[in-house]
């Protein structure tokens, strides 16, 4: 977990992902594999291109759980690159605004300087609440230091 003390942001490049979550889906992954694999080997009556659908079902739910593990927020020198499920953006450092984790959100938002929205899956309280609140942190942090945003007190 980095150190987030004013003084002390954390070294870049830095990387936040949801390691938990993401541990959870690769194993997922691996094991549906090789169940539903194993399961079209094993039973009887069933021809070669039948064994073959279970192994291409197989793989297409393995594909899936890895990529609902692929989200990541990379902060480098240059900005921060957000990885969500199929989409990947980087933002320059003045195009980031404000970071957001509110209680009930699902994962972190950025408000940019466009005035959209972009959600960063890359952090997510879901498994390690407390790990996705430091990570936001420590985010929120970069950001201020790097683009001299302003904080903003919280909106209701």
């Amino acid at each position: 977990m980095p150190d987030t003390t004013p003084d002390h942001l954390p070294a870049l490049p830095v990387t936040f992902r949801p390691s938990r979550t993401r541990a959870v889906l690769i194993v997922l992954a691996a094991v549906t594999f090789v169940t539903v694999t194993a399961l079209g080997m094993l039973l009887r009556g069933l021809g070669p291109g039948e064994r073959l659908s279970f192994v291409l079902t197989a793989l297409v739910l393995a594909g899936v759980l890895l990529l609902l593990a692929r989200p990541r927020v990379v902060a480098d020198e240059t900005g921060v690159t957000v990885v969500n499920l199929t989409a990947k953006r980087h933002l320059a450092w003045p195009e980031i605004l404000r970071v957001n984790l509110r209680q009930g959100d699902p994962w972190v938002f950025l408000d940019l300087s466009d005035g959209t929205s972009l959600p960063a899956l890359g952090i997510q309280p879901g498994i390690a609440k407390q790990r996705a609140l430091a990570d936001a942190r420590a985010l929120r942090d970069l950001v201020e230091a790097r683009s001299g945003a302003r904080p903003e007190a919280p909106r209701d």
